[in-house]
């Protein structure tokens, strides 16, 4: 009786390490980069989105790593702002494409297909994907935040 007591005690303790790390565990990578390398957001400034408006090419001059992910920056300026707050210029998702995350599926997310959203950056596969996404931003947010970041798993 007492090893019982003792093995379900164990089981309880480490529920928690286990649902609350799910993405220890994932069969993709946190931030979408293409196969063959390991930049993310295809090399254009996560930071740029907000303090340009525009998707903007960045520099191997100015690069961090980042969930295990390069992220290259226009300017100085735009890496010491994603250092002092990487998850506020990140882009939602890892990256992928918001809308299949919505979907609860993972598709590449295009640098050049983007919205700020809330303060937030999010991204889509291609242009008519970004049409459908338009149609209920708020809609697809809720549903992709409810979906990350168990979609990483296969």
């Amino acid at each position: 009786m007492k090893l019982r007591t003792l093995l379900a005690a164990a089981m309880i303790a480490a529920g928690p390490v286990a649902v609350s790390a799910p993405a220890a565990f994932a069969d993709k990578d946190p931030i979408y980069t293409a196969k063959r390398s390991n930049l993310a957001l295809q090399g254009y400034d996560t930071v740029a989105y907000f303090t340009v408006g525009e998707p903007t090419k960045g520099s191997a001059d100015y690069t961090t790593t980042y969930e295990g992910a390069e992220f290259r920056f226009a300017s100085e300026e735009n890496l010491n702002l994603f250092l002092a707050e990487p998850a506020k210029y990140a882009p939602q998702y890892g990256g992928y494409c918001a809308w299949a995350v919505a979907k609860g599926q993972t598709a590449k997310g295009d640098a050049r297909r983007w919205a700020v959203v809330d303060g937030k950056l999010y991204l889509n596969y291609n242009k008519g994907i970004q049409r459908k996404w338009d149609k209920d931003r708020a809609g697809f947010i809720t549903s992709a935040d409810q979906n990350w970041p168990t979609v990483l798993q296969d």
